[in-house]
């Protein structure tokens, strides 16, 4: 080893990685993510992770395929076996750089350690990783989708990830990410993210039959000017504030400086004048946009406006599953003039080009996060041009349409609850002494003392048995706004601080509104959990998908055991549904 070091790594000048997660320039052309797609019942390919840090001290992080191509959309049909051999490429960015250390910068591992079992490693370091299946309903065990204990280093051969999409798959648009915690917030903040697709939205909804339709991934990113002034078109604001995290604190106004910038297909559309990403359309052309919001931190309220005017867009489909699905008694299709989309969610919708001659633009609006929350403002995202000679996207629905089967299942909203169990967010500083001191996050079962997530811990703060439909109500006792998630299946949402919604139709993230203190109680959300598929068997996580809120520990375990082993799904700490 030291011959080695002494003849290579020391004479020959180290590597350095520049540009392997290149991005485009401001103002682009937004390009779609490279394709791939199931053949014969399968896909398989090769993925690997990578990171550089930018002379402005910033980093990135990226997918790429074997030849090169970042992020692809990963498209399966129900039924498919889908295979990722997946090579964790990550070097330490943090590291301390003597001469020996730059010149292992970016080679090979030499290392005489054991090996570690990826699925019992656990293990969490910056240059650690795994994968995480947004929304799918597969199992939470290794080699599938289990975050809890699978950690991938960079001296591990390609880690086999081998997921059966379930035959009952709800058809829609679903994402992979890095889910390791104390880390999750970096890596996807750099820019690890991908779209997957569950083919058939059409069958849900036969109107969507040919379709063209296009893929938007939405992320944010460290500001590219983070000491700019506000654009002069903006009216005259004080000096943005910090909140504890360190990022640029909500200022009430829809104004401002933003916590994080904000890219379309990794065009940056950076702060402060917005430049928007482009794009082309034919003149009222219809088409079926797909619309992941894989921020780490940043809400958005997208609206798309035509001559300065709202337009109608018409929603299909929420979280990956189409409105109309398993029983559901929503319309096919709800027509809206904007889409709220939190962290980790996503929204698939028919849009129509604007006229010839007549300018359309994509834009978010500003989303109150509350007096502890970012800054989320008002900006502009993608730019649209009507021309007739636009092309058109890559894919398009197919236009012979096989409906979907009857549900097997009732319709989860008229299923009688067999409990109720309230949860809830809630902050403190980390030194009670110091008020801007960093923040610790808790999610808790109420009536149990709040204490941050336990990486090391293998006890579920919940147990529910496979089988059963339950309601749950979370509360938020904190100033900021908080996205709750759960991995492994969807759920209804019933009613917003215990006024009743109409929404027949499910999620698998959802805003819990922020208190304050002029209300006469804290703000919750109730929904109505399905653990009826078998594919949730097992151990998994629900958490706050605000990212840097789910690394400092708002974050529970839930343990789904099937029911002819189950004893007791409901610990003493938890009320029954006449209990509350």
């Amino acid at each position: 080893m030291t011959a080695w070091l002494g003849a290579t790594a020391l004479q020959d000048p180290p590597r350095v990685q520049q540009d392997v997660c290149a991005r485009p320039e401001p103002g682009s052309a937004v390009a779609e993510p490279t394709e791939l797609r199931s053949r014969d019942g399968v896909l398989e390919t090769d993925l690997s992770v990578h990171d550089e840090k930018l002379p402005d001290g910033t980093s990135r992080y990226c997918y790429l395929t074997s030849d090169g191509k970042p992020s692809p959309t990963l498209r399966v049909k129900p039924g498919d076996q889908l295979v990722i051999h997946f090579k964790n490429d990550l070097v330490d960015l943090d590291a301390a750089t003597p001469a020996i250390d730059r010149a292992l910068a970016g080679a090979p591992i030499c290392t005489a350690k054991k090996p570690v079992d990826p699925c019992e490693s656990g293990a969490m370091t910056p240059v650690s990783t795994n994968l995480h299946f947004h929304g799918l309903t597969v199992p939470p065990v290794c080699h599938q989708d289990d975050v809890l204990k699978t950690s991938i280093q960079p001296d591990d051969k390609p880690f086999e990830y081998r997921v059966r999409i379930p035959d009952d798959a709800a058809p829609g648009l679903y994402w992979y990410h890095p889910h390791l915690h104390g880390f999750s917030k970096t890596q996807v903040l750099g820019g690890a993210s991908g779209a997957l697709i569950v083919e058939g939205i059409e069958r849900a909804d036969p109107s969507l039959a040919g379709l063209p339709e296009r893929v938007l991934v939405i992320r944010d990113q460290d500001l590219v000017n983070p000491d700019a002034q506000p654009s002069k078109s903006e009216p005259v604001m004080s000096k943005s504030q910090l909140d504890n995290d360190g990022d640029v604190a909500n200022s009430g106004t829809g104004f401002g400086k933003p916590s994080k910038d904000l890219s379309v297909n990794f065009v940056p559309v950076p702060f402060p004048n917005y430049p928007p990403a482009t794009l082309q359309m034919k003149p009222g052309e219809r088409q079926l946009w797909r619309v992941l919001n894989a921020s780490a931190i940043t809400y958005l309220n997208l609206a798309l406006l035509v001559g300065r005017a709202p337009q109608r867009v018409g929603v299909v489909g929420i979280d990956g599953v189409p409105l109309r699905f398993d029983g559901s008694p929503s319309p096919a299709v709800q027509w809206v003039n904007h889409i709220g989309l939190p962290p980790g969610s996503r929204a698939e919708f028919i849009v129509e080009g604007p006229p010839a001659g007549v300018p359309g633009l994509l834009v978010t609006r500003a989303v109150d996060t509350g007096p502890a929350g970012e800054n989320d403002p008002n900006r502009a995202l993608m730019a649209i041009t009507s021309t007739a000679d636009a092309s058109e996207p890559q894919a398009v629905l197919p236009a012979r349409v096989e409906p979907l089967p009857p549900p097997e299942r009732p319709w989860v909203g008229n299923v009688a609850p067999v409990r109720v169990r309230k949860l809830f967010f809630s902050e403190q500083p980390q030194d009670p002494n110091d008020p801007n001191s960093p923040t610790k996050f808790f999610m808790t079962i109420d009536g149990n003392e709040p204490k941050p997530f336990d990486p090391n811990s293998d006890v579920p703060d919940i147990v529910a048995t496979q089988g059963d439909v339950e309601d749950w109500i979370i509360e938020n006792r904190s100033m900021e706004l908080h996205d709750f998630h759960i991995h492994q299946l969807h759920f209804q949402l019933l009613d917003w601080s215990g006024i009743a919604v109409n929404e027949p139709f499910l999620r698998d993230t959802v805003n819990v509104p922020y208190y304050s203190v002029r209300m006469l109680k804290y703000p919750s959300v109730r929904l109505r959990m399905d653990f009826r598929d078998p594919n949730v068997v097992g151990t998994f996580v629900y958490h706050c998908h605000v990212l840097e809120h789910e690394d400092g520990g708002m974050m529970g375990r839930i343990k789904v055991v099937p029911r002819n082993t189950a004893t007791s799904t409901v610990p003493p700490t938890q009320p029954t549904k006449g209990e509350l």
